[in-house]
Parts: structure tokens; sequence; C-alpha cells
């Protein structure tokens, strides 16, 4: 069937019949390059940088100008090398960072110098917005210094911030977001930038004097990237060098205070209805331990999270959905369980029976908010321990009356970069019986394989209990990777089992009573000095999925991209071939009144795609599929635009159409989507997205202006509107509008 997602919906009504796509045509050529350059041999593994940093009683004014005797005073890095395109080579222009730290806060500068000033590229104005076609700089910090987790940060020359955490040393989560400054400049020489990290933002262990730290720097026009400490082309907790020195620091009382006052009004035009809310809320953090931090929430509010974008799904299952809530993303990799979530290089992801699935909370089984009057957590890390609990008072939804829910994990440190842990959940979000979890899992990582290779696995077991279920209530799976960020080749095999009875009903499945076997290949190679190709791409995935109960199978696919070449700056062109399989042992209504019978489908399809790179002015994109689809054809255009003229605006264009003929019948599948983001300047921004989709005939609008003067404190101004549309934004006739106002400001002890 098709359906959208509704803008608040975390339900998996909807999604892309996702393909992986690859090249084998050139794409347009660089206009600047960096110097022609011979790589040397990688250090070897145990070769690990190491710096003392500087401890003052100064506080610099982050202005991003280096014009103070502070940094004069500073530990200097200069030692710097590139590692993408090409891996420990000289690095096309000088660059030199700057490190130290008080008593409170840990500071970093940066000067970045460049002969020719008039190509940095700063377009980037808002606030964490993504900086992966500017310059920037960009360093990890690993508190723990274990290699397995850390703090990133960014900024760009417009003095952007953007940070992230690792949930392992392969998994970026840029969805957290931490409390510090920083500003940048650009001036004749470059440009220059300076950060302050507060303590109080940081997890950290008060024994050790010693951290993991790298940083970074981006060239956007030659993609050069350059390091202080990288290893097999990576950047990541693993790839660290060390600062040592660091004593007697402090996060004062270790208390953040966090109060929001949210009103919204809102209007149903269909049913003639009016309504206003005011809902003050309150967040407090507290650090117990520098490396444990408790958190306790009143009345939750989440009326300026970004809405969920609208997709086509014409499967049988349901999608996964990132979280965006502040409240969960704090300390997320501590809850990450068995390589499930699908980050990494994993086809498609691994998100089929995760444990625990945040977005289950808060929200009701037809996507609309529930209040959480209270919850609670404690999450950070113990000695080698990894720990992390989670309660929550969930209120009424409909005839449901309030639920109690409850999470708890705890992983132990293991070998190098590895970890054995367990699982635990109770409750049930959607239901009032009763349901419990637990699980173990061992996560396998190490990126010092080899000189070239990263070798890492998975393994889990879970079993779930549910009142009224009797069957088979086990998941479990197991999984190995080798793969290399270099020149060469590698892949991935994995085996998983899901019961017809398993039901995580805090966590996320969405296939049930099946076995799948999984086999992934890829191949890269780096062509060093060639004027146009940066690296070339090969992929291939094999994928075979049965029922249990009858040993038939439910679906099996093929994917191959013999070929994928990516230019210097970005661009792509490229050709996939899919076989695919299905075998549906019910019929299958994928369109409303168009039904495919029982029975077993094999059809044939092949792609091409062409995108140019983001880092251009204007960036379209066009991606062509054609071929075999169950018992007919379909035919599918995607096309795109970006354009970017200057700093301050952004528009993004995306047009999704596919024409699908069956015996059972024919029909059209249309969802169009803009993006118009303006910034003001780095404190003012205006976000604005417009969707439409065929299958419910609606529009959907969501317009959100953010005043951010510091990190810690915002104001928004959110409207969503939903339009009836008989036609593609044509015909249209309100059905609903809400106006919301939050403000929200951290007060830090």
């Amino acid at each position: 069937m098709i359906s959208r997602l509704p803008q608040h919906s975390p339900k998996a009504k909807a999604g892309v019949l996702a393909t992986l796509f690859a090249c084998f045509v050139l794409s347009t050529p660089a206009q600047a390059q960096a110097p022609a350059a011979t790589a040397q041999p990688t250090p070897a593994p145990s070769a690990r940088k190491r710096v003392e940093i500087v401890r003052t009683e100064q506080a610099p004014v982050i202005d991003g100008a280096l014009d103070e005797e502070f940094w004069r005073t500073a530990t200097v890095i200069k030692d710097v090398e590139q590692y993408q395109p090409a891996d420990h080579v000289e690095p096309s222009e000088k660059s030199e960072f700057y490190i130290a730290y008080s008593e409170r806060y840990f500071y970093v500068g940066a000067r970045l110098y460049d002969r020719d000033p008039s190509g940095i590229s700063a377009r980037q104005l808002i606030q964490n917005g993504t900086m992966q076609f500017d310059d920037a700089i960009e360093f990890i910090i690993d508190s723990f210094n274990n290699g397995r987790t850390g703090y990133h940060f960014q900024i760009n020359p417009n003095g952007i911030r953007q940070d992230g955490l690792f949930e392992n040393p392969s998994t970026l989560n840029r969805d957290w977001s931490g409390i510090w400054q920083a500003e940048a400049r650009m001036d004749a020489q470059g440009w220059t930038a300076e950060a302050a990290i507060p303590f109080n933002t940081l997890n950290f262990d008060p024994t050790t004097q010693d951290w993991g730290f790298t940083i970074a720097r981006t060239i956007a026009r030659r993609q050069e990237e350059i390091a202080w400490s990288s290893f097999n082309r990576n950047l990541n907790p693993t790839t660290t060098g060390v600062i040592s020195g660091i004593h007697d620091i402090r996060q004062g009382v270790g208390l953040d205070i966090v109060p929001s006052i949210a009103a919204a009004t809102t209007r149903d035009y269909v049913r003639g209805t009016k309504g206003n809310r005011f809902d003050p809320s309150l967040n407090v953090f507290y650090k117990v331990t520098p490396n444990l931090t408790g958190v306790l929430t009143l009345n939750t509010d989440f009326s300026a999270t970004e809405v969920d974008n609208r997709q086509v799904n014409l499967s049988r299952f349901s999608l996964f959905f990132p979280e965006k809530r502040d409240f969960f993303l704090q300390d997320v990799d501590i809850f990450t369980f068995g390589g499930r979530g699908g980050g990494g290089n994993n086809f498609g992801g691994r998100q089929n029976g995760i444990p625990f699935y945040s977005r289950r909370i808060g929200l009701s089984r037809t996507g609309q908010p529930v209040d959480i009057n209270a919850g609670v957590k404690l999450s950070g890390r113990v000695g080698e321990w990894n720990v992390g609990a989670l309660a929550v008072k969930q209120g009424e939804s409909g005839a449901l009356d309030s639920q109690n829910l409850f999470v708890g994990r705890a992983a132990l440190n293991v070998l190098s970069e590895s970890s054995v842990g367990v699982i635990f959940t109770s409750g049930d979000p959607l239901s009032s019986n009763g349901n419990t979890l637990g699980g173990v899992d061992f996560r396998y990582q190490n990126t010092r394989f080899s000189q070239r290779y990263t070798l890492s696995g998975n393994a889990f077991y879970q079993q779930t209990d549910t009142d009224g279920l009797t069957g088979d209530d086990k998941a479990y799976g197991v999984r190995a990777e080798l793969d290399t960020q270099g020149t060469g080749v590698g892949g991935a095999v994995g085996y998983e089992y899901f019961g017809d009875d398993y039901r995580p009903a805090l966590g996320f499945a969405n296939r049930l009573g099946v076995e799948s076997f999984t086999i992934d290949g890829n191949g890269r190679y780096f062509l060093q000095k060639h004027p146009f190709i940066r690296v070339l791409n090969s992929f291939a995935n094999y994928e075979y999925t049965r029922s249990l109960a009858t040993g038939e199978l439910q679906s099996e696919s093929v994917f191959w991209a013999p070929l994928n070449i990516n230019s210097h700056r970005g661009d792509q062109v490229g050709l996939t071939i899919n076989r695919d399989r299905e075998g549906l042992d019910a019929p299958f209504q994928i369109s409303p009144g168009i039904v495919l019978p029982a029975g077993e489908y094999t059809f044939l399809s092949a792609g091409m795609q062409f995108r140019v790179s983001n880092q251009r002015l204007f960036a379209p994109s066009i991606r062509l599929n054609q071929g075999e689809f169950y018992n007919g054809d379909r035919s599918r255009v995607q096309v795109g635009a970006d354009w970017r003229p200057n700093q301050h605006l952004y528009m993004n264009f995306n047009y999704d159409y596919q024409d699908i003929q069956l015996p059972a019948g024919d029909f059209k599948v249309r969802l169009v989507s803009a993006n118009v983001l303006y910034a003001f300047n780095s404190k003012w921004s205006w976000i604005n997205l417009i969707q439409y989709d065929n299958a419910s005939s609606s529009v959907g609008v969501n317009s959100r202006l953010r005043w951010n003067p510091v990190a810690g404190e915002d104001f928004f101004l959110v409207l969503n509107t939903g339009f009836d549309s008989e036609g593609v934004f044509s015909r249209i006739s309100r059905e609903q509008a809400e106006i919301a106002i939050k403000y929200t400001k951290t007060f830090r002890y």
C-alpha cells in the first residue's frame, strides 16, 4: 500500500524502496586540486603521537581572533599531514593549531593559512548545520582515552558550530548537541578560529591525565583533509593522538537547570474547532561524578523538534526514523546494542531487532505526541563499565492509561576496542499488556587490524516476555566485517533470526518469524594524480530472508554496482543492477484497490544516476530506474536540485515520480519536497519544509524561526499547517494549523 508518514509521526507507514547506486562514466572536472604528492608509508599502528598540553589560569575572549598573549603560551601543533585524497602526504596549505586548558575549560585555536583566501568556502550560517562542503576545522576529544567513543566538534569560517557523539569508532551521531563557544574570522592570510569547551559538557575520567585527541582541517575546494593524527584515511576515536598533563579540572557544581516555556494555538478547519495550550517544562542535569550524569525531566515538551520527511512505502515492512529529541540523545551511545541502528557501512542498515528505540516513548500509535509527565536518566561510565538507566512516566493516551517504562543497559570494555554487555527493558508505551526484554551482546572492533584494514563484528541474543504470547520469542544474530578506507577490497557476512513472538515493545522490529543471510562486498581504488577522478568504487550485496514457519522465501535481493566514480569535487554518475525475489504468503495490497496475489515474484531492474556535488553553487541530480516490478513494470524518475547563491540562502527541491503498471491495475506515485533556509546571521535562521504526496493528497508546511544567541539558549516560532490537495500543490484547502512558540535557557552551575 501507499501511505504517508504524518509530520509528527514515527510510525513507519511510508518509506523509500532504497537502492544503492554506482557510476561508470566520468564526472565533471575539478576546478582546483591539491598539488600532486607521493604517498608515504602509513605509520605503524603503535606509533601514537603525543603532546603535553599547557595549563593556564587565563581566559581568552572567544571572538575568532588569535591576537591575545594567551595563544602565544598555548601548546602548538604544526606536524599535520594530508589524509584525503592521499594518505600521509604534505598538505597544500600550512596549518597551526593551539590547545590549552584551565580549571573549567578546554581551549582550541587555529590559524589556517591560505594562499588564495578568496577560494575559502564558508556557506553555512545556521548553527549545527552541515559543513560537508565548507572549509572547516574539526577535533575529537576522547576524554576516557579508550578509543571507543568520543566527542566531535566542528567550526567553519563563519564561526558556525556543529557537534556530535561517537556511538562507537565508526558511528558518529550528529543529533547530539552540547554547550560550547566558538567564533571564527577570515583575513588576508586565510582564517582563524577559537573554541572553548566547558568541562561541564563532557564526561571524563578524573583519574587519568592522558586524553585522546586529534584535530583536522578541510580545504573544501580541493576536497582535501588534513589532520594531526589519522590512520588508514580515517579520523575517529581510534586514530587519536594523546594530549597529556590534564589534571585538577572542575565541572563546578555539575548542575544544569534548563527551564522551557511553550505555548501554542491550534485550529481544525474541517471540524471548526480551536484550542490553546501552555506547557512549562523542566530538565535538570547533574554530574553525579565527572563521568556519570543524572537527568530529570518534567512535563517534557518537544514542540520545536524537526518534523519527519514524508516517504513512499511499496513494501510490506515499516521504516525506521532517527531520534531528534535532546533528552533522549544525551549519552545515546550508552544505549546502543549489538550493532543495531544502521550505522557504519551496512547496506540499508541493521535496524530490525533494536531492543531500545526511544521514539517509542512520547508518541501514540497514530504518531500524535503523548505527554511525558516525568522521566529520570542516569548514564555514563564507572571504571571499565558503560552504564545507563532510563525510567519514564508516560501520560494517558486515548483509552490507554499512563505507563511506566524502563530501560537499563550496561557494557564492559574488553580487549582494546570491544565490549560485552546486557540490556533490559520493561513496559509497553502502546499497550497495557506486560512486556519485558532481556539481551546480551558482544561488539568487536579492531581498527588497527592491519595497516589498511579494520575488522569488526557483532553478536547478540535477545528474548522477550509478553502477556498472552507463549511462542518463539527470541532473536539473535552475528555479523563480521572487514573494511578499508583506502585502496583495497572489503566485505561482510551476517546471519539474523527473529522469532514469531519476539516483541520488543520499547524497541523496533519490522520483520518477525524470519531468518536472514547477508553477504556484502566492496572494492575501492584511489587515483593519486588523475586530473578528474579521485576514487573508483564497486559494490555488491546479497540478502536472503525466509519464513521460519514454512521455510519458504520471503525476500531475496541481489544488488550490483560494477563501478562508481567520484570526482575530486564530489560529483558522481552511475549505474546499478538489481534482481529481486518476493514470496507473498498472502495477497498484498500495494495501493488502494490494487492487490498482488499470493505467490513468488522475480523481477529485474537497472538504474542510472548523475549527481553534481553540493559544493557547487547549483547542484542538480537525477536518478533513473527502469525494469520489472512484481508481475508488472515500473519506471522511476527522481530529480533534485540544490541552490546556494550565498551564505544566507539555501534552497532544495526533490521530485520522486513512479509509474507502476501491474495486471491488477496501474498507479502513479508522486512525492515532492522543498526546503527553503534563510540565515539572517549566525544567531537568526528561518527553516521551511514543504511536502506533498499524492497517496494522501495533502500538503504539509513546517516553518521554524530560530534565535540562538549562544549555545544553551533558544527561541522558536513554529508554524505547522496541513492542506488537502487535489493535485500537485493545486486546488488546496486548509485542514489544520498550529502556531507555537518556545523559549529555553540553560543555567549552568
